[in-house]
């Protein structure tokens, strides 16, 4: 009993020490990034033999509440509203951006699936929603369709190295390559717009009292909303109860963002994260490396044409609508890697009048990506097998 206790208070303190590491600056963790080091340290942990017994009930019940949980959080600081003060091109482009991903990963799935397995049409969903929306997306869709978890940390362990890729292509080369196709940015007419950005990564007064009291009412609204949700999972039988749970859970953070008291409350994104960073560690330490090692081939190469290869349909397509290069790229990126990526690559670009719209569509990207992800697996579980 003491093992288990010990081992519970682990995969909830760890993250904790992460970040702290992170926010005093530690070279290697702001480096590597704290979900790659819970992925680490999870693998480790659940590979070199000193999981107690009875270790499996405790992740069991970790994986299944974390998700629940984190998803009202992330959504409640969301201006879902703002979406209509976005510039129309902006608004296409990201459309746009959603049909290459779903075109491509569709494809893909035919191709991979052989190799990959029957689980393939759950990826692909993960996929999309990922890539669409962000990881909040992808681990929703990855437990509401019920993906191993070593199919899990592959996705997403090939997502972060070849999203670093793509990262580093548009950040450097990228504008240049991608503006021989597509017609330069213009400075639209009274300036840019203006969004308050949140530090979505820090932590920075996250225990003081004025942020503290209000997190803890937030924390026990989502508890509520998960309860609310965990109904439909003991009405509906086996996987549509769960994948039904997930949406009602998804459904109705996103209708408390408008409320403008809850959407007020700072950092309930970074609270939401860290219930991540809990499920990343334990979902690691429930894949088994050695099928990780064998499966994760296909899966890098699956990912890799979904991005790329949305990257390439989606300048396609922009040519075909006249949308201009840094309108492309910033929509891309609010896809591929979410909101807190757009103001580093506008950045790169030289451009701050796009961060308004990348953030904006990205946060679309948000609450349509579970409900696209599960739906595009559905359609696609005929050729599962």
């Amino acid at each position: 009993m003491v093992a288990i206790i010990v081992l519970a208070l682990f995969f909830v303190l760890f993250p904790a020490l992460i970040i702290w590491l992170g926010e005093k600056k530690f070279v290697l963790v702001d480096r590597i990034g704290a979900v790659v080091i819970c992925y680490a340290a999870g693998i480790i942990l659940g590979n070199i033999g000193i999981l107690p017994k009875g270790a499996a009930a405790v992740q069991d019940l970790t994986t299944t509440i974390a998700i629940p949980i984190a998803l009202p959080l992330m959504f409640f600081s969301l201006d879902v509203g703002a979406w209509a003060r976005s510039s129309g091109r902006a608004l296409l482009a990201f459309g746009l951006e959603v049909a290459a991903v779903v075109v491509v990963s569709v494809g893909g799935f035919f191709i991979f699936r052989g190799m990959i397995g029957p689980e393939t049409a759950k990826l692909t969903g993960m996929l999309n929603g990922v890539y669409t929306g962000g990881t909040i997306n992808l681990a929703a869709i990855g437990t509401a369709l019920r993906v191993s978890p070593t199919l899990y940390v592959a996705a997403n362990t090939s997502d972060i190295v070849i999203s670093g890729l793509y990262l580093l292509f548009l950040i450097t080369i990228g504008q240049k390559v991608i503006g021989i196709f597509l017609p330069a940015w213009k400075k639209p007419a009274g300036g840019p717009a203006q969004i308050e950005v949140e530090e979505w990564g820090s932590y920075k007064g996250f225990f003081s009292r004025e942020r503290l009291l209000p997190l803890l009412g937030s924390f026990g609204l989502a508890l509520l909303i998960f309860a609310v949700g965990a109904v439909f999972s003991l009405l509906l039988p086996g996987q549509w109860g769960t994948i039904t749970t997930i949406l009602v859970i998804t459904s109705l953070g996103i209708a408390a963002s408008f409320i403008m008291p809850i959407r007020r409350i700072r950092m309930t994104y970074q609270l939401g994260h860290y219930f991540i960073l809990v499920f990343c560690l334990v979902v690691g330490s429930m894949a088994d490396l050695s099928r990780l090692l064998s499966v994760i081939p296909g899966v890098i190469g699956y990912v890799s044409v979904a991005i790329f290869g949305s990257l390439i349909v989606h300048m396609l397509l922009c040519a075909l609508f006249r949308i201009d290069t840094d309108t492309m790229i910033i929509t891309s990126v609010a896809g591929i890697c979410s909101p807190p990526f757009v103001p580093m690559v506008a950045a790169a670009l030289k451009n701050r009048d796009i961060i308004v719209p990348g953030i904006i569509t990205g946060i679309i990207g948000w609450v349509i990506g579970t409900y696209l992800g599960i739906g595009v697996s559905a359609a696609l579980s005929a050729f599962a097998h």
